[in-house]
């Protein structure tokens, strides 16, 4: 081998480790960028579920064992704005706690039209329960209205912890009732009351929802057009 040939062979071999290196480096850099971003979803995801835990103990008492057992099925799901978390067709089968964002639920009939169930916030509750419980498909559809995340848990394992947490299984017991209460209110309202009593009922009973959601979806949930709605929302202004 002359000395050229030397000199070639030692430039490739210094270049192969220079390319070597820079692959470690990249790797070594990969690693860390995914360790750090599991570590921050984690953070992410230890920050909404503490959120849900002091709603529970807001309204229970609950041991760190019971709390590790509801942190050990719970699921924390993401949504964009206008993502669905339910769509009419799918069979619903979690229990959904709003930890962040607002959401809504509604059907849609066969001209297009959007009929709007309910409207959930942080500290609610959302789903679909005729289809939770029955296992068939659902009528419904539940998309975010801003972006949202909820802490997710099937219902298999909701049942678990209200049999290993009674006081749980009180609480959302309670809550149920206090839903079909203001669903029995709603039927009254909405057969009952005038365009501007149902307004106001709204606005009295769900400030906060009249500050986040469209006017447009009040419209639907409300059972009025748009146009009847703005009009309602002038004569209230004047008085």
């Amino acid at each position: 081998m002359n000395d050229r040939s030397t000199d070639d062979l030692l430039k490739l071999v210094a270049l192969s480790i220079k390319q070597s290196a820079l692959v470690v480096s990249f790797a070594k850099n990969k690693r860390s960028l995914l360790i750090e971003s599991v570590f921050k979803w984690y953070r992410y995801w230890l920050l909404m579920f503490e959120a849900f835990i002091n709603y529970l103990r807001q309204r229970i008492s609950l041991s760190e064992p019971e709390s590790e057992l509801i942190r050990s099925v719970s699921v924390l799901k993401k949504l964009r704005k206008k993502q669905y978390l339910l769509q009419e067709g799918d069979v619903w089968s979690y229990n959904a706690f709003v930890a962040t964002g607002c959401m809504r639920s509604y059907s849609v009939d066969e001209k297009g039209q959007e009929h709007i169930i309910g409207f959930a916030i942080e500290n609610w509750w959302i789903g679909d329960r005729e289809s939770l419980l029955s296992s068939k498909p659902s009528r419904f559809n539940i998309d975010a209205i801003e972006d949202s995340e909820v802490v997710l848990i099937t219902q298999e394992n909701f049942q678990r912890i209200g049999q290993q947490i009674p006081a749980f299984n009180d609480m959302i017991n309670a809550i149920l009732q206090k839903s079909f209460v203001v669903s029995q209110n709603r039927i009254q309202a909405a057969i009952s009351y005038t365009a501007e009593e149902k307004y106001l009922h709204f606005i009295q009973t769900y400030p906060a929802f009249a500050q986040r959601v469209p006017q447009s979806m009040i419209a639907s949930f409300l059972g009025m057009t748009p146009e009847t709605l703005s009009r309602v929302r002038g004569l209230v202004a004047k008085k």
